[in-house]
């Protein structure tokens, strides 16, 4: 399958870097080739059907009217080399019959595939603007966790560090005050600690500060000190996620696959895994709930969805499967431009000398 999809992306990178006129010369050279081998195999066995190839790059590539125009030079070359091919018909209205027929069937596949094309370009044009919504979306959300931290959060750290040299003070003179002035210092200190934990919540994975290694460490510990799970993250060698945005995507589809072993499989252990597997990144969360099905899939069906779609966003695919001996493994694979990431890790070593 990866080899396919590479040898189609290849050509149709070709394809797309030709001008029109090249598009339709080179239709009808293959439309012509079609002829000599329909000619030469005889009227017993007819690749009409053949025909549709030239047609399907013309339309693709060059538009309806190139499509056009190729179906009507495959009827020409179809009958062409019929009538070469030495087909006996009863009647003449019969080869008329059939050259109508053809033509209907050549322009019945340029207007499909037209429509066809129309389709998945509006498909394209969407997921195009879903996945720009999710990137604004978590721009924005580490805008707001980048502001909480540098700004709010030092904030409230400045006024803790005042109130508790106050507090200081109070002490020194024996002060009635000192008391109300440590309890304001400790609701202080606690304000920077939710701060903190919003902010972290909000910009969850940042490079300076371990990646998502760091990120899935803490959720894992969160998770832990937070509902009484045991949660844990394993990572046995340190595998970068150079490209932050899919770091981010990555760290949601484990926050999302955690909140389902809470909320819906009722687990009490999960484990979170981080591994380099055959060219591959994968990230696996394993519970030992009671797994997916029935109610509890469809009430979650949404969360899924998100999912697999931050999976594809990612190139990646999303693999939900029972766990023997009960819970759920939840995995994601994906694989890393490895052009984007030496040219990142060069760029992190001049920043490092």
């Amino acid at each position: 399958m990866p080899g396919q999809s590479h040898m189609l992306s290849t050509l149709s990178a070709f394809f797309k870097k030709q001008s029109r006129i090249a598009i339709v010369t080179e239709a009808s050279a293959m439309v012509f080739l079609t002829g000599y081998l329909d000619y030469i195999t005889g009227y017993q066995i007819t690749l009409f059907v053949f025909y549709g190839l030239p047609i399907l790059i013309a339309v693709w590539y060059g538009g309806l009217r190139c499509g056009i125009f190729i179906a009507l030079l495959s009827t020409i070359v179809w009958c062409w080399s019929d009538e070469r091919a030495g087909h006996p018909y009863l009647m003449s209205w019969i080869r008329a019959w059939d050259t109508t027929v053809r033509l209907f069937f050549f322009l019945f596949m340029a207007v499909g595939i037209s429509a066809l094309k129309n389709q998945y370009e509006l498909v394209q044009r969407l997921r195009r603007l879903e996945q720009q919504l999710i990137r604004i979306s978590e721009h924005e959300r580490q805008r707001m966790g980048q502001e909480l931290h540098d700004g709010l959060c030092q904030y409230f750290a400045a006024i803790s560090c005042a109130a508790g040299s106050l507090t200081d003070e109070l002490q020194k003179h024996s002060a009635a005050e000192a008391e109300a002035a440590a309890e304001i210092a400790e609701l202080l200190k606690q304000g920077v600690i939710q701060t903190r934990n919003l902010s972290r919540g909000l910009f969850p994975v940042r490079k300076h500060e371990g990646g998502l290694e760091s990120a899935l460490s803490e959720l894992a510990a969160s998770m832990s000190r937070l509902s009484g799970i045991d949660c844990r993250f394993e990572c046995v060698d340190h595998v970068p996620i150079y490209d932050n945005e899919v770091a981010t995507h990555l760290y949601r589809i484990a926050q999302e696959a955690l909140n389902n072993a809470k909320r819906h499989g009722r687990a009490t252990i999960v484990n979170i895994a981080l591994t380099a597997e055959a060219g591959q990144t994968k990230l696996s969360i394993r519970d030992n709930g009671k797994g997916f099905g029935g109610a509890n899939e469809k009430a979650n069906g949404m969360g899924l969805e998100i999912m697999d779609y931050r999976a594809h966003l990612i190139g990646g695919y999303l693999e939900i499967k029972p766990q023997e001996g009960g819970g759920t493994i939840v995995s994601c694979w994906f694989q890393q431009d490895k052009k984007k990431s030496g040219r990142e890790s060069s760029q992190t070593r001049l920043r490092a000398g």
